[in-house]
């Protein structure tokens, strides 16, 4: 099969190439997907579950990408809940091989069924960015309806899921980003928006909830506006202060089928809208995975058309 494999984590971009690698074998409580679509963090390459497997040992290679969409193809010794030709998207997990390439192994618990009615693209733009909106606002955030939110690098793909979400559970949104994001971060539903370039945080006065993705100073401001009994939610890393009353959170996203559900739902009756940037297809991903230039939203590579 064809595949995006990273080679080197001292190469620039970590020597991403296309490769021929054999089709994956599904192993207890596996499934084989047929990959359609393949969503992409930018730099994964630079986390350490890459170039490592979960007992610790070195890889020297890996394929890249860990959110997608496709038909399950095979089924693992002892899997249940899915079917051999069904349409499922999710999570792959992050010690292990991913989703840029034409098939995929993964447990069956971390993916949920695709609705016919949603396009693959659209599936596979939704697991990360989705979940991580959802548990960091309402696992980690416990948020409430009249409170107000802090939603950095909201035109981003995380960023556009948080100011939705929010809104949705009755959230005053107050979305963050360069100048060029005012607009669409208010298309996504931002009640006002902040030019982290230009503005004043401090004037935003103080608020219940940041949802941080920029870390750094950005960071450390935002947190000094949280009221106390608020919260700090990043997925940055841990905060360097935590003010006095101030409850800081920093969390990877966990695959959850259950919660997979809700948000493909939302999508499918209007209520959240996905945010895609670039789309490439599998023989031309190399440079859409590496851009000379900021995209804004997800970027999804096509595997099969």
């Amino acid at each position: 099969m064809k595949a995006i494999i990273a080679t080197d984590p001292n190469a620039e971009a970590a020597g991403i190439r296309l490769a021929e690698l054999p089709e994956p074998k599904p192993a207890i409580n596996d499934v084989v997907v047929e990959v359609q679509a393949s969503g992409f963090v930018p730099a994964e390459w630079e986390w350490p579950s890459t170039w490592a497997d979960r007992a610790g040992r070195d890889r020297s290679s890996a394929v890249i990408g860990h959110e997608f969409a496709g038909v399950v193809s095979a089924l693992g010794y002892g899997t249940t809940g899915l079917s051999l030709g069904q349409r499922v998207f999710g999570i792959t997990d992050w010690h292990r091989d991913g989703t840029l390439a034409e098939y995929t192994a993964v447990e069956s618990r971390n993916l949920a069924p695709l609705p016919g009615d949603v396009d693959f693209s659209v599936g596979a733009s939704l697991p990360i960015s989705g979940l991580t909106a959802w548990q960091g606002l309402l696992q980690h955030g416990h948020l409430k309806s009249g409170q107000t939110v802090i939603a950095h690098g909201a035109a981003g793909a995380v960023g556009s899921a948080v100011v939705q979400l929010a809104r949705e559970f009755g959230a005053y949104v107050i979305g963050t980003g360069r100048a060029a994001d005012r607009q669409e971060s208010l298309d996504f539903g931002a009640n006002e928006f902040l030019d982290l370039g230009s503005d004043d945080l401090q004037d935003v006065g103080k608020v219940d909830l940041v949802f941080d993705v920029i870390g750094g100073d950005i960071q450390k401001q935002s947190a000094e506006l949280i009221r106390p009994g608020g919260t700090l939610v990043t997925i940055v890393g841990p905060a360097e202060s935590e003010p006095a009353g101030v409850r800081a959170i920093d969390f990877v996203v966990e695959s959850d089928r259950q919660q997979l559900t809700e948000i493909v739902q939302r999508v499918r009756d209007g209520r959240f809208r996905t945010n895609i940037g670039t789309v490439a297809g599998l023989d031309d991903a190399l440079a859409a995975l590496n851009p000379s230039e900021r995209h804004k939203g997800k970027t999804i590579i096509t595997v099969r058309s």
